[in-house]
């Protein structure tokens, strides 16, 4: 049985891939901020835990923080710190500590979680779209270093998905969400399972030509909405 590292593994993403991993039959170890969780670690301050750097065939790096608020002109140097330390540097920390294991066996399926901000930016949301953008260009490196090994490094870049934190928001905010037509161009919400759909097909033998890939989905959210025709 493979098996598979999850990090933000209780999150609203990371508990359905999580749960769509196990269905496929992964032995999953799960680690959080928080428990309930396999392996408790904050990626910003403290020690990765030994075990993950123990045979995991699969790792998805998707522990992450999205509530940092502040345009740029304000935005602290604590909180600049901190978006950095843990979506960035915290994700950098778990794959070099499982990467060991995977080019000694010559195999492994990573995947990043990165946003939809990473391309398109997110106002009020500076640290958080730099640390995700700075995901893209580790993970294709460490898929170049690794191509060669059966190693497979990819970026999923989600967009606006029905978390239940996400739901959680004030009516306000949601309408503003709404007003912008690309972004919920499909009239919905993404599901946490069609993310976690995504990621169970990276990681699985059937995805070994796909790496150093940026997938985004987004409902079309990253399409341009401006048209200079009619739309009918």
């Amino acid at each position: 049985m493979s098996r598979a590292l999850v990090t933000g593994a209780n999150g609203g993403i990371g508990s359905a891939i999580v749960e769509r991993l196990g269905a496929d039959g992964f032995d999953v170890t799960t680690m959080d901020v928080m428990a309930p969780a396999d392996l408790v670690c904050d990626l910003a301050t403290g020690e990765v835990p030994s075990e993950a750097m123990g045979d995991f065939e699969v790792c998805v790096s998707n522990a992450g923080i999205v509530d940092i608020l502040a345009p740029a002109h304000s935005m602290s140097a604590a909180k600049w710190d901190r978006d950095l330390a843990v979506n960035l540097t915290g994700s950098f920390r778990v794959l070099q500590a499982c990467l060991p294991g995977m080019r000694e066996r010559r195999y492994g399926r990573i995947v990043v979680m990165s946003s939809l901000a990473a391309k398109l930016g997110a106002q009020g949301q500076v640290a958080y779209s730099a640390s995700k953008a700075g995901l893209l260009g580790m993970a294709k490196t460490i898929a170049a270093e690794n191509a060669g090994l059966g190693i497979t490094v990819n970026c999923v870049l989600p967009g606006l998905i029905g978390t239940e934190k996400v739901r959680a928001m004030p009516e306000h905010v949601l309408e503003r969400v709404r007003a912008r037509s690309n972004f919920l161009a499909t009239g919905r919400l993404g599901e946490p399972a069609e993310v976690a759909a995504l990621v169970a097909y990276l990681v699985s033998p059937e995805a070994a030509y796909v790496t150093g890939q940026e997938i985004a989905i987004d409902g079309a959210g990253g399409l341009s909405p401006f048209s200079l025709g009619a739309k009918e």
